[in-house]
């Protein structure tokens, strides 16, 4: 019979009040929590991390995005809006064109930060 599932549980049945007290007291708040866990469904989608890697290495518009993730300028904009709610990327005007970049340095350390973690993972 496998024991597998079985190594992950702790036998010990005794509460280490001191630790779980001074843990409890340096949670961030629930709601902080519950906004975080929205935050990363965000990054759920392989498309929007593909836009946001591509914005990491330049300010792009719709066009130039569309045509390097050989998709559609439609499919492109709904998932540039999508990314512009959750506020990771911010867009100016220059006459009729919109560029798209990261909203601040925060979202690109986030993606490094992820990929850097892939990488070391895949050498295990």
């Amino acid at each position: 019979m496998d024991n597998s599932a079985n190594k992950y549980k702790c036998d010990c049945t005794v509460i280490h009040d001191a630790l779980v007290s001074k843990v409890q007291k340096n949670m961030p708040p629930e709601e902080s929590l519950y906004q975080l866990a929205d935050f990363f469904k965000v990054f759920g989608d392989s498309t929007r991390i593909r836009i946001i890697a591509a914005l990491e290495k330049s300010e792009l518009c719709v066009c130039d995005i569309a045509a390097l993730l050989n998709m559609t300028q439609s499919a492109i904009s709904h998932q540039l809006r999508v990314l512009k709610q959750s506020r990771l990327i911010k867009y100016r005007k220059d006459g009729k064109i919109v560029y798209y970049s990261l909203d601040d340095e925060h979202v690109g350390i986030i993606l490094n930060q992820g990929l850097t973690h892939i990488v070391e993972e895949n050498r295990i």
